[in-house]
C-alpha cells in the first residue's frame, strides 16, 4: 500500500507530548505510567524529577511556594524541550502562565478528573505540603478546577481514557461541531437505516468494497464541494471511512474528517488509526495515505440494526485483540468491548503513528492470510469471515490452541483460487515471509516464515 502523510494538521497528541494534568491525588502519575508503555513514550513524572534534582518537595515549600513554582516551571519547560513523552505535572504546574503557554504550543493535555473524597483519601496520609487540612484541601480544589478546564484539550479518568482522547476518539455522541462548510460519504444501505450524524450535502457510496473502487473516488472528488477548511463525515462501515479518509486526504491536497463508523468492525478498528485507502487492480488497499480524523465518535447505537454476519465480522477484529493484548476482551459488556479494544490499538497507533518504527505492525495478526483470501475470491470472502481464517492459520503456526477462534467465529474454509491467493500473499504490502505470530496471548512477535509452511497453512483455508 503505498502510503504518504496526508496534509492534515497535527490531530490530539500525535508527535506531541501528553500531558497529564489535574488535582492531587487524581492519579496522573500511575495513568501516565500506563500510557508510556502502551504508546512506546518516555514517561517523565515533574515531581519527581523536581525531588531528584532539588531535593524533597516539602522541604522545597519550607523555603517559600514561589521558589518551589519556580522551580517547577523550569523542570516542565525541560520535560516539553525533549522528544515526544508522557508528562505527568504536579497539582499546581498549570498555575503558571507561561506551562500553560508551552502547554498550548507543545503538547496535548488532558485533565485527569477526581472527585474531591477520594482526592483527600489518596493524599491525606501522605506528605504533601498541601495536603494537611481536609478543609483548605477541597477549597483548593474546587479553586483550581477553573484552571485545569482551561488548559486541558480533553479530560479522562484511567489509562484508556486518556488514549482515546489522545487520538479524538470520543464514545458516544454528540457528533462534534465542524467549521466551514460540511459534507457527507456514507454507505448507501446505512442511509436507508439511519439519519447522517450532520446535516449537510450527503453523497452515498456503495456497500462493502465496492467503494474504494478509482470511480467512486473520482466522482467524489468531482461530485464535493468544500474549501479547506471544510470537513468531511464519514458515515458507514470500514470501506466507507477508508474511502471517505482517502478523498479528505486527497481533496485540495487535504481537509479534515470526522469518522462516524456504524458497524462494529469500523468501531474497534477501521476507523481508528489514521490509515486510509482505496483498492487498485493489483488488490486491496494498494493506494492511500495517513490522515488522521480529527475525531472519531462511537456509537454503539448504530450497531442495533447490524446483520449478524456483520457483527462476527467485527468480532474477529475483537478477538484478535484480544489475542493481542493477553485480555479476554470479548467477555466484556458490548459498550466496555468497544472501549477497550478501541484503547488498545489507540495506544498501539500512538506508538508509532506514521509507521516508522515498526511497532504497529502487531495489528496485521492474521491479516497476511485475510487478504490473500480476500483477492483470491475475488472480495466474495468478507473481511471479517478472512479475519477470523487469517486467525486460525496464524494460532496454528505459532503452535498455540484455536478454541477462542473456533468458538467466538465458527470459521469454515472458503472458496478461493490457490495460485490467485498464493499470490496476493506474496506481494502482501507488508513484506514477503514477513508474518505476526503470537509466542503466548499477549505476546506478539514479528518473524518470517519458509514459503513451504505458508502455503500450507493458507492451503489449509481454502475449500477442497
Amino acid at each position: 500500500m503505498a502510503l504518504v502523510r496526508g496534509a492534515d494538521p497535527l490531530v490530539g497528541a500525535l508527535e506531541k507530548h501528553l500531558a497529564l494534568i489535574g488535582f492531587m491525588g487524581a492519579g496522573k502519575s500511575t495513568i501516565g505510567r500506563e500510557v508510556a508503555e502502551r504508546t512506546a513514550r518516555p514517561f517523565v513524572d515533574t515531581d519527581a524529577e523536581i525531588e531528584r534534582l532539588h531535593g524533597p518537595i516539602p522541604e522545597l515549600f519550607e523555603r517559600g511556594e514561589p521558589e518551589f513554582r519556580r522551580l517547577e516551571e523550569q523542570v516542565v519547560a525541560e520535560a516539553l524541550a525533549g522528544p515526544p513523552s508522557v508528562v505527568a505535572l504536579g497539582g499546581g504546574a498549570v498555575l503558571s502562565e507561561k506551562t500553560r503557554e508551552r502547554l498550548c504550543a507543545h503538547a496535548f493535555a488532558v485533565q485527569v478528573e477526581v472527585d474531591p473524597d477520594t482526592a483527600w483519601a489518596r493524599t491525606s496520609e501522605s506528605d504533601r505540603p498541601l495536603a494537611r487540612d481536609e478543609g483548605d484541601f477541597k477549597r483548593l480544589f474546587a479553586e483550581r478546577q477553573g484552571v485545569y478546564a482551561a488548559t486541558g484539550d480533553a479530560s479522562a479518568t484511567d489509562a484508556d481514557g486518556t488514549v482515546l482522547a489522545a487520538l479524538g476518539i470520543r464514545m458516544g455522541g454528540p457528533v462534534p461541531p465542524a467549521e466551514g462548510a460540511l459534507a457527507v460519504v456514507a454507505d448507501q444501505h446505512v442511509l436507508t437505516l439511519h439519519e447522517p450524524p450532520v446535516e449537510g450535502p450527503v453523497h452515498s457510496v456503495p456497500a462493502g468494497e465496492r467503494a474504494k473502487e478509482h470511480d467512486v473516488v473520482e466522482r467524489l472528488w468531482n461530485d464535493i464541494e468544500l474549501g479547506r477548511d471544510g470537513t468531511l463525515f464519514a458515515f458507514g462501515g470500514g470501506s466507507t471511512t477508508d474511502v471517505a479518509g482517502f478523498v479528505a486526504a486527497t481533496y485540495l491536497r487535504g481537509v479534515s474528517w470526522i469518522a462516524v463508523p456504524t458497524t462494529l468492525l469500523g468501531q474497534v478498528d477501521a476507523a481508528i488509526g489514521g490509515k486510509t485507502g482505496i483498492d487498485t487492480s493489483r488488490g486491496k488497499n494498494l493506494a492511500g495515505a495517513f490522515h488522521f480524523p480529527t475525531a472519531v465518535v462511537l456509537d454503539r447505537t448504530y450497531l442495533a440494526t447490524l446483520p449478524e454476519a456483520e457483527r462476527r465480522a467485527g468480532m474477529a477484529e475483537v478477538v484478535k485483540t484480544g489475542l493481542l493484548s493477553g485480555e479476554k476482551v470479548w467477555e466484556l459488556p458490548e459498550d466496555e468491548m468497544i472501549r477497550a479494544c478501541a484503547a488498545f490499538k489507540a495506544g498501539v497507533v500512538l506508538s508509532d503513528p506514521f509507521e516508522r518504527e515498526g511497532r504497529r505492525t502487531i495489528l496485521n495478526l492474521g491479516h497476511t492470510f485475510a487478504h490473500a483470501l480476500e483477492s483470491g475470491s475475488g472480495y466474495t470472502v468478507s473481511h471479517g469471515e478472512a479475519v477470523a481464517l487469517g486467525l486460525l492459520a496464524a494460532l496454528r503456526l505459532s503452535g498455540l490452541g484455536t478454541e477462542v477462534v473456533e468458538e467466538l467465529l465458527r470459521p469454515e474454509p472458503v472458496s478461493a483460487d490457490r495460485d490467485a491467493a498464493w499470490a496476493a500473499l506474496k506481494r502482501d504490502k507488508k513484506g514477503e515471509g514477513v508474518f505476526v505470530l503470537l509466542e503466548e496471548p499477549g505476546s506478539p512477535v514479528v518473524t518470517t516464515i519458509p514459503d513451504d509452511a505458508a502455503r500450507d497453512a493458507l492451503e489449509a483455508l481454502i475449500r477442497k
